[in-house]
């Protein structure tokens, strides 16, 4: 199991949302870049970038900061949030990112996943968020009356290499990570899946990692990095490794 700290970025900042609620921001004083560096120290290998602004509006406003980001790591960093173009696509790949997380497209077009798939290879992730069950969309704030399970299981045709769960109930409260949800996924998807939301401490990582189960690749921790509740290289330490000999 791979253990990813999450950057999430509004306005170029650090921030979290408590389940994904833009109402809700809690912003820290630290730089993105050095955040990301500090990450690398502790012995991270992925790091997990979310584009607020993009995956609300469609744009790409923290482009420079990922770019900054890719630049000063040497590790796979993987963005989410408003992947919605080839522009997009392209741009991001020239920037040096390695891993493409798309939500509201893989719902809302899924053929042209597929077309990304067959065009630019094997980088994209499949991001499945859900509210009590339900995929969510565009920055989290539309419904898709589509179950997570019925999407997961069409990730592996439209050529996902992974899949991103993330139970939005669940994410920036700091009340435990949604094990049996995410492993339902993985299981319907037959396919790696990463854990998403809730993480809140090493008992949380220690948890995951006694599962052991095969298709649990790796687990994303955001907030309880920044509130220090969770101590990076502590976690990679006792249960990091890779997945199928991959990051």
């Amino acid at each position: 199991m791979f253990i990813v700290p999450a950057i999430d970025l509004l306005g170029g900042r650090c921030v979290r949302l408590h389940q994904g609620d833009y109402g809700q921001v809690e912003a820290y004083d630290t730089d993105p870049v050095e955040t990301a560096l500090t990450f690398v120290r502790s012995g991270a290998k992925r790091i997990h970038l979310v584009d607020l602004d993009a995956a609300r509006s469609g744009k790409g406003t923290n482009r420079e900061t990922i770019g900054r980001i890719c630049a000063a790591v040497d590790v796979v960093v993987e963005v989410g949030g408003g992947i919605r173009t080839d522009r997009d696509v392209e741009e991001l790949l020239v920037l040096g990112v390695e891993r493409l997380v798309v939500g509201t497209l893989l719902v809302k077009d899924p053929s042209v996943f597929a077309g990304w798939v067959k065009r630019y290879g094997q980088k994209f992730v499949a991001g499945i968020d859900a509210r009590n069950g339900e995929v969510k969309v565009s920055g989290w704030e539309e419904g898709s009356k589509l179950q997570d399970s019925v999407l997961a299981q069409r990730c592996r045709d439209l050529g996902a290499v992974s899949i991103i769960y993330t139970n939005i109930e669940r994410d920036g409260t700091l009340a435990g990570p949604d094990v049996e949800r995410t492993v339902a996924v993985a299981e319907a998807a037959q396919m790696p899946v990463i854990l998403s939301g809730g993480v809140s401490s090493l008992d949380d990582i220690r948890q995951l990692a006694q599962r052991a189960h095969p298709l649990l690749a790796g687990v994303i921790t955001g907030k309880a990095l920044y509130k220090g509740r969770l101590d990076l290289a502590q976690a990679v330490t006792l249960y990091q490794k890779p997945w199928g000999g991959l990051w």
